[in-house]
């Protein structure tokens, strides 16, 4: 099994607000990420908050959603993916499809195609490319789980995934979406243009 996985524990600094309750497409950001994965097939999300928690899980509807509240969310997002893979570590799960709650553009098709990869070639990560540009969400396969779980949380992700990285992980998709990072107000309005 794929699972999802959804970063949304950071403070959002520089949008001034909470980047999981930005209204897009009729649904929160966070709503609108969940629904792309269960329409490409995810049976089992898991999202991760932090800063506001209580807030954004009223406030969104999360039915069906596994909630990890990480209590560390200070301290990175590295933490607040190792809580995420320790929810999800059950034997079943194959690999995570890391999604970031600010990168709300991301298609059904584009995770369908991500997930046929890993399928296809077992890659430890499988990385979207659109126009020759890396983007989001990344499968992350359960052989490196053991080792992002040992990285500090001080140290980022890709400390590990670089070391994975093979043109076989790598798939072109016809989605800018990918590409797409809302992290400030321009950004956001840019994006509802």
């Amino acid at each position: 099994m794929i699972a999802g996985l959804i970063l949304a524990a950071g403070e959002s600094t520089r949008m001034g607000t909470d980047k999981a309750l930005l209204p897009y497409r009729g649904r929160t950001f966070l709503e609108t990420i969940v629904q792309a994965l269960r329409d490409a097939g995810l049976e089992r999300i898991a999202v991760v908050l932090g800063h506001h928690a209580e807030e954004i899980r009223a406030a969104a509807n999360l039915e069906g959603v596994e909630v990890v509240v990480n209590e560390d969310y200070s301290r990175g997002q590295t933490s607040s993916l190792q809580a995420g893979l320790r929810k999800l570590a059950s034997p079943e799960v194959e690999a995570v499809l890391l999604s970031l709650v600010d990168h709300p553009g991301i298609s059904s098709e584009t995770v369908r195609t991500i997930v046929a990869r890993f399928r296809e070639t077992q890659c430890a990560v499988v990385i979207p490319t659109y126009q020759n540009q890396r983007g989001h969400p990344v499968l992350i396969a359960r052989a490196l789980f053991d080792e992002l779980l040992r990285l500090s949380p001080d140290t980022g992700a890709n400390a590990i995934l670089r070391q994975h990285y093979s043109e076989k992980g790598m798939v072109e998709v016809n989605d800018a979406g990918i590409l797409l990072d809302i992290d400030t107000p321009e950004a956001y309005r840019k994006l509802l243009k």
